[in-house]
């Protein structure tokens, strides 16, 4: 097979694929040493044909491509497409739609917790994809025959996967449950990732308002370092570090050098600095104006419902067939177990009525757990 270098071909190929339906897509990019993914290769494939898109190309113009990913008459299908549809929103501003996860819907459908690729090609399809190329440098030029016919592949057997999920959902009447996910990730507040937010993602646990002030001022200032240099967030400051900041609050380059979470002389460089004056920004912050710090759950009446909701989850998972972690986390079951009213997925729609009843019920002694033949099963205490 060709591999489309140019953007004429791209045009020609991309106005084929609008004639679909319905088109699989998937990209190979790089982000070990970015901030933003490197567009390496994108294949797609209708029912028809199957194209490769060297994205590295220098006379090649992506902007037919993008434009198919907006074109509302064409479902664009991937697996994980988390990923993809960033790339697209990096370069060009736009969110694929409408879009069809196949790992979504495989978790709607009882596969398991986010299920790999190869291994849902292999259980629909009974064929077994060549790894092989997975870890590849896709950013090496030229592209080898095998990473072209693993492009290629990817995209073909992503087809029959669709077919077959596609029809199973209908069988089972669970379409609306895939599209209500498929909205979350073709929204673009799932990818705009401003600074000011960034403290979000991190996992450290503040406790004190003052802690929150500095760990807000600092994740977004290592944010902003890390797009302007275009470098891993972990390349500027690892989050252990952010964390430590966060606790210790250190307002002279001194007492940055205390912390044994950053290198020895690191408050000697440039960032030392500006880390200080983020600190600083953050102490000056109106403690009053911040989010609230979540209270501590390790109450043991809390802890035991956790557990009893954890046993109603796996329960429900299997009766269902539904991967559990589709239907709520363990912090939607914390939050659930604090209070009736939480502002969690597993409280809201077909979730709800799946299990978000089940687990108020159950949190209110309305329903007990019991064993019959082994199995876990709920019983009606009204």
């Amino acid at each position: 097979m060709e591999v489309i270098t140019n953007s004429s071909e791209l045009a020609a190929a991309c106005d084929r694929l609008a004639r679909h339906p319905v088109i699989t897509v998937d990209t190979e990019f790089l982000r070990e040493t970015t901030y933003y993914p490197l567009l390496c290769v994108v294949q797609m494939a209708s029912s028809e044909e199957a194209v490769v898109i060297d994205a590295l190309a220098g006379d090649i113009d992506l902007k037919p491509f993008f434009e198919l990913m907006g074109n509302e008459k064409v479902l664009k299908v991937f697996h994980a497409a988390r990923q993809d549809i960033e790339i697209v929103w990096h370069r060009a501003g736009i969110i694929p739609h409408p879009i069809f996860d196949t790992q979504v819907a495989a978790m709607v459908l009882g596969y398991g917790d986010s299920i790999a690729y190869d291994q849902l090609v292999q259980r629909i399809t009974g064929h077994r994809p060549d790894k092989t190329h997975r870890f590849t440098d896709w950013s090496r030029r030229p592209l080898t025959k095998e990473q072209i016919h693993y492009a290629v592949s990817d995209v073909t057997h992503l087809r029959d996967v669709f077919a077959a999920l596609d029809a199973d959902l209908k069988k089972r009447g669970r379409n609306n449950w895939v599209s209500s996910e498929m909205e979350i990730l073709t929204s673009p507040k799932t990818y705009d990732f401003h600074p000011e937010r960034a403290w979000e993602r991190l996992k450290t646990r503040v406790r004190k308002p003052k802690e929150l002030a500095v760990l807000m001022e600092v994740a977004a200032w290592r944010e902003q370092e890390a797009q302007s240099r275009d470098v891993p967030r972990s390349r500027v400051l690892r989050d252990e570090a952010v964390g430590d900041i966060a606790t210790h609050a250190p307002t002279t380059l001194e007492k940055l050098g205390h912390l044994r979470s950053l290198p020895k002389g690191f408050e000697r460089s440039k960032w030392g600095t500006e880390i200080v004056a983020a600190v600083q920004r953050g102490l000056a912050r109106d403690l009053a104006s911040l989010p609230k710090l979540e209270k501590p759950r390790g109450a043991a009446n809390g802890a035991a419902t956790v557990e009893l909701l954890k046993v109603l989850l796996r329960m429900t998972s299997e009766r269902h067939g539904v991967a559990s972690k589709v239907i709520a986390t363990v912090d939607d079951l914390e939050e659930i177990a604090a209070d009736d009213e939480a502002h969690v997925a597993a409280l809201q729609g077909w979730r709800r009525e799946l299990f978000g009843e089940a687990a108020l019920a159950l949190k209110h002694g309305r329903l007990a757990l019991a064993i019959e033949r082994g199995r876990v099963i709920g019983v009606n205490r009204t």
